[in-house]
Parts: C-alpha cells; sequence; structure tokens
C-alpha cells in the first residue's frame, strides 16, 4: 500500500520569512512557488540523494497550532550532532537532544523558527541502501 513519503508540507505564518530560511538550509531556492506574483503561499524544494519533496504551506490554509505537533518525519543526516548543531545555528530550536538508539542510530528532533518539528534520523540502513 504505501510505497514512500511523496512530500513533507509544513507551514508558516510567515512565508517570506520561511523560504528564505529553509533556501539557506537547503542551500537552494524553492523550485516551485505559487502565485508566481505577490505574497508565496506554497514552495517545494526536492533534496536528497531521492530527490524527496519538502513543501512549506501559508499557515492561513491549516491553522497553527499553540504548541509544536502533528507528525514527526525524521530526515536522514550523515551526523545527527553536526546536522542539529547547524539547524541551531540557522535559527532552529532544540526541541529532543542527540539520542543514540543503538550502535548505528542516532535520532534528535528541532522547532524551526515556524513552529514546525523536524526529526533528524542517523540510520545505517538508509545509508546503505543510498550509497
Amino acid at each position: 500500500m504505501f510505497r514512500g513519503i511523496a512530500n513533507v508540507n509544513l507551514v508558516s505564518a510567515d512565508m517570506p520569512a520561511a523560504i528564505e530560511w529553509y533556501s539557506r538550509i537547503f542551500d537552494s531556492a524553492p523550485y516551485f512557488v505559487r502565485p508566481e506574483a505577490g505574497e508565496p503561499q506554497y514552495a517545494e524544494w526536492r533534496f536528497g540523494d531521492d530527490e524527496d519533496e519538502f513543501a512549506l504551506m501559508s499557515a492561513a490554509f491549516r491553522p497553527a497550532l499553540d504548541a509544536p505537533g502533528g507528525a514527526l518525519v525524521y530526515l536522514h543526516v550523515d551526523d545527527a550532532a553536526a546536522s542539529l548543531d547547524e539547524l541551531i545555528r540557522e535559527g532552529a530550536r532544540e526541541f529532543d537532544p542527540v539520542v543514540q538508539r543503538s550502535e548505528e542510530w542516532w535520532t534528535a528532533s528541532v522547532v524551526d523558527p515556524f513552529g514546525n518539528l523536524i526529526g533528524l534520523i542517523q540510520s545505517p540502513h538508509w545509508a546503505a541502501a543510498h550509497k
């Protein structure tokens, strides 16, 4: 039934600031922004070895939560501690510290500047499948 994650979609009440922040994190501008002129309401990037899709949507289309919540999607990173540090330097707030889950697994999570949870996972299975 499920074949993979087609799109990770986060929300922001300040789309220009969120687009700027994620453009720094992904080291590229979004490839798709709507509307094409005026205040952006939706933006998409592709990233990683599989060109996964990451999107931002204006909070006007989904009520913002009082606290971080919703699904916690983990994004694979090569170094959980270094990635956590980088995101904090860019303005994210630590939600869960780096935790070693087993011999070769680490996880952490942050709250981006717009109130969304982002999980980080350093997984040997993911790394082996994407050599």
